[in-house]
């Protein structure tokens, strides 16, 4: 199993304030609700990554963030896989984030049914 370097919320934010790219692998409608408030950020969700890991700067230093650490741990893993070599996993999430005081984005909530009506609707 390929090995994933964890970095708490607070030296994430210090690696966004230094040029690092924070890739969140949430979905829309989590971030619709939260997102990360840091200037250099791709949103990607874990389902998409594989076909879209060409639209990540290989040479970027990474810090892969999602909602308690979980799919970011996965997503970590491929970038990893992949031949990124400057990924860091950010422990915790955006809960952990949060709790941190660290800044964040809020929306308006939306509902799922509203997302996938929007979604849909984008197609035509």
């Amino acid at each position: 199993m390929i090995k994933v370097k964890n970095v708490t919320p607070s030296a994430a934010f210090a690696m966004t304030k230094k040029g690092a790219l924070l890739v969140d692998v949430r979905e829309p409608w989590e971030i619709a609700g939260k997102a990360f408030d840091v200037p250099h950020i791709m949103v990607i969700p874990l389902g998409k990554l594989a076909q879209r890991l060409q639209d990540v700067p290989a040479n970027s230093n990474l810090v892969i963030a999602c909602n308690s650490g979980n799919r970011s741990v996965t997503a970590s893993r491929l970038f990893l896989s992949r031949g990124y070599h400057k990924v860091v996993n950010m422990e915790r999430g955006i809960i952990g984030w949060e709790k941190e005081g660290l800044p964040v984005k809020r929306g308006r909530k939306k509902s799922l049914f509203s997302l996938l009506l929007q979604q849909f609707r984008k197609r035509d």
